[in-house]
């Protein structure tokens, strides 16, 4: 009886540390999370491998991206209202949108698309039932999760987009260079820091070469396989090293110290 309870004390102790940790939420869409199937292949999102990055031990990471949402719908769905729930100071969160936002807002993207640029302007849009929705710009949505996550006290790094899959003449082509600008922006305007995602990622899959990226990809050119979730996953430890005097060093496991640092520019490169 008595190691019975002492079992259980040991337990309850490690649950009670645990829920004291410092968490890293992570926030985004599929190409951040995913739980799907291409044929024989998996798909996974970054988020969903950075975990082996992190040590458990002094920090938990809770990816609550989801697939299919842009920076409106993850947030008109009440998501972001789960994680503000959950949200202590001391922690800090991660956010990378853009795939859904692209579209034009209403019903041709699902009513997924936002406003292009930073600005406060807005559109009404009507809804299938009937309401009406106000629609912002991408960068009102960012600036809206950096300040409500602040405000618990936490900190917020944003991560531009990882880019799609396409070579031209052996060079892997620029992607979402207006997105990188506008989430840049945000995030000086807001106060959070900036990863820019994705420009470290094609300079990792200019390293790698056309074949090898070839193998990230689960479909045409969106979303990754598990081996191309951890390269992405990498490529963010590698821009959370980059940051100056990263907060986030004293979080890394040995696999995510190993991470080669890239030196981020002033801005997103332009192509």
């Amino acid at each position: 009886m008595k190691l019975l309870s002492c079992i259980t004390f040991l337990l309850l102790s490690l649950v009670v540390a645990r829920a004291d940790l410092p968490t890293l939420w992570i926030i985004g869409d599929s190409t951040v999370h995913n739980t799907g199937k291409n044929g024989g292949l998996v798909l996974r999102g970054w988020g969903d491998e950075i975990p082996a990055f992190f040590d458990p031990a002094k920090v938990r990471v809770v990816n609550k991206a989801m697939g299919g949402r842009s920076s409106l719908t993850f947030l008109t769905e009440k998501r972001w209202d789960e994680v503000l729930a959950g949200l202590k100071p001391g922690d800090r969160v991660l956010i990378q949108f853009g795939h859904n936002d692209v579209g034009s807002p209403g019903e041709k993207s699902r009513f997924r698309g936002t406003l292009k640029g930073t600005g406060e302007e807005t559109r009404d849009v009507t809804k299938p039932d009937g309401t009406t929705e106000a629609v912002h710009t991408y960068g009102w949505y960012l600036r809206n999760y950096i300040t409500t996550a602040k405000a618990k006290g936490a900190e917020v790094t944003v991560c531009s987009p990882i880019p799609h899959k396409k070579w031209d003449n052996g060079t892997f082509a620029p992607d979402f260079v207006d997105y990188g600008k506008w989430a840049l922006e945000s995030a000086d305007t807001a106060g959070a820091t900036f990863i820019d995602l994705t420009n470290i990622i094609r300079a990792a899959y200019q390293k790698d070469g056309e074949e090898k990226v070839a193998t990230y990809y689960a479909d045409e050119r969106t979303h990754t396989t598990t081996d191309g979730a951890k390269r992405n996953a990498g490529s963010v430890i590698s821009g959370l090293k980059a940051l100056p005097g990263s907060p986030f060093d004293a979080w890394l496991s040995e696999e995510g110290r190993a991470v080669e640092t890239w030196k981020p520019v002033a801005a997103p490169v332009q192509p």
